[in-house]
């Protein structure tokens, strides 16, 4: 994938001149720096990105513009990359499992903030990286609620095995801390209180004082017509409890959002290559290409119809299945959408909000996923 060096308004401008056959992303360098600086200035602490949701170098390139000055990495390529664009920035290894390699290179590179969900992975760590000056955050988990999925499936120790490691980081010399994950897409302030309350519990019950407390990802994008999740309320909510619980020495404050920063900056323009028989919806990308993610979280439905003139279709809709464009009968969207009762082949299925995990997921499965970016002023 590359980046033109043209810039369009809109999506609208380009279909009608270009009328592409294959997916395009549109992306509002704008929108993604406005989002950065709401939360640098929103956030009561340190804003880092999450690289995996949208690993192209022009996001990096204008979040460091922005202002972003730290990056949540989880491959020594993305390291890579993030050292080459912004050989300043702070970078936090947050994948909680590493190989002996991948962390010698990750001291080689400077790195200095590690996360660690286990025994055996906090003893490679022990091993590998110098302690003076390097920080190493203990994951841990709780149920999940008000999210769209549960990374704790994966990652995070339960409360007493964290309150083991906690202390164990601790005497071996390293700097200590605490991170967790709410899930995915969270929509719920009070899910961030909970977890804040559980990381003061297992400060107090290891004894440790901790330097910093990683609130994670999960911050929420928008994904539905309604209006938008409130970013606002989130940020009061994580520093109105941070103090509540550490009333005494609070930890310094980091977030690492991925979606909730980069998804309103991109736009997706799918095509329409059938309408099977007035019902089914046949699409150019699909749940192989860079709409991989909606099976797993859920339909994304803020969505718009234009012709291939680029004008918007704005009449009554009708409950519909999409499908996309391979041979896989698994490659459906989730549930039904309402698209213009006058859909025609050849029109274009706008998904706005769809920055991320798109370019990151998509694949050339069965000849397709031949996906373009173009730049606009604005991406809806």
């Amino acid at each position: 994938m590359g980046l033109t060096k043209t810039i369009w308004t809109t999506p609208a401008e380009f279909i009608a001149s270009m009328q592409p056959e294959n997916p395009v992303l549109f992306f509002a360098p704008a929108v993604l720096q406005a989002t950065a600086r709401r939360f640098i200035e929103g956030f009561p602490g340190l804003v880092t990105y999450a690289v995996k949701s949208n690993p192209e170098e022009m996001v990096v390139a204008n979040l460091g513009a922005a202002g972003l000055r730290g990056y949540d990495v989880a491959s020594p390529a993305e390291i890579e990359m993030v050292r080459r664009l912004q050989p300043d920035a702070a970078l936090h290894y947050n994948n909680p499992v590493r190989t002996r390699a991948e962390i010698a290179y990750a001291v080689g590179q400077g790195v200095a903030s590690y996360s660690v969900d286990s025994a055996s992975e906090l003893a490679k760590l022990i091993a590998l990286v110098p302690a003076r000056g390097t920080e190493i955050a203990v994951r841990f988990k709780l149920p999940v609620a008000g999210a769209a999925y549960d990374f704790g499936a994966k990652f995070g120790a339960t409360e007493p095995a964290a309150v083991a490691l906690l202390a164990e980081v601790a005497q071996a010399g390293f700097v200590p801390a605490l991170t967790f994950h709410p899930g995915t897409q969270c929509t719920d302030p009070a899910a961030w209180s909970a977890y804040i309350a559980a990381a003061a519990r297992i400060a107090d019950a290891a004894g440790v004082r901790i330097a910093r407390l990683t609130v994670g990802g999960g911050f929420p994008s928008w994904r539905r017509p309604e209006a938008a999740p409130d970013l606002g309320a989130i940020f009061a909510e994580i520093g109105r409890a941070r103090d509540a619980f550490f009333p005494e020495d609070p930890p310094a404050l980091v977030c690492e959002p991925g979606r909730g920063l980069v998804a309103e900056a991109f736009t997706l323009a799918t095509r329409v290559r059938a309408v099977r028989d007035g019902a089914h919806v046949f699409l150019n990308d699909g749940v192989y290409g860079a709409l991989a993610e909606l099976p797993l979280i859920g339909a994304l439905t803020r969505l718009r119809v234009l012709t291939s003139e680029g004008v918007e279709r704005t009449g009554a809709t009708v409950a519909r299945t999409i499908f996309g464009p391979t041979c896989d009968s698994t490659d459906r969207l989730p549930g039904e959408f309402a698209l213009p009762e006058d859909l025609a082949e050849e029109d274009y299925v706008l998904f706005d909000g769809l920055g991320a995990y798109s370019t990151a997921t998509n694949t050339r499965f069965n000849g397709f996923g031949a996906l373009a970016i173009e730049t606009v002023l604005r991406a809806a």
